[in-house]
């Protein structure tokens, strides 16, 4: 059984908010576990879930990063590229004001190979690696 999950079935697993679908989510976490195949998380659906844990449920930045850093350390699941979300919540961490977003997007970028992130975004100028486009 390999299979990647959905950003709601994410989210359920992290605010427990639905008991029945926490509930479904959590055996097929538990029966891949048991397969000894974890359960990806593509980038893109670790995206939405930042985004949904901030707007939706108000959660505050450590709270999220700790939950993503709680994943990262899970045998359970495991992450599309999990050196791009390690360097993300690092860079996140470092740059009180910076979006999870563009934390991701430059991370993947570099991992990736491109030397140079160009952005119209003063914000994510101000990360590591990347630049204003004039």
């Amino acid at each position: 059984m390999t299979i990647a999950i959905d950003t709601n079935v994410l989210v359920r697993l992290l605010v427990r908010d639905d008991e029945a679908q926490y509930a479904a989510a959590q055996r097929l976490v538990d029966q891949a576990s048991a397969a000894e195949e974890p359960v990806l998380i593509v980038l893109g659906a670790l995206l939405e879930t930042e985004w949904v844990l901030r707007s939706r449920y108000k959660l505050d930045k450590a709270s999220i990063a700790d939950a993503f850093t709680g994943l990262l350390e899970s045998n359970d699941v495991e992450f599309e590229h999990p050196p791009t979300v390690e360097e993300a919540l690092y860079v996140w961490a470092q740059h009180p004001g910076a979006d999870f977003a563009d934390c991701l997007l430059t991370a993947r970028a570099a991992h990736l190979g491109r030397s140079r992130f160009l952005t119209f975004d003063a914000g994510a100028a101000r990360l590591p690696g990347v630049e204003l486009l004039t």
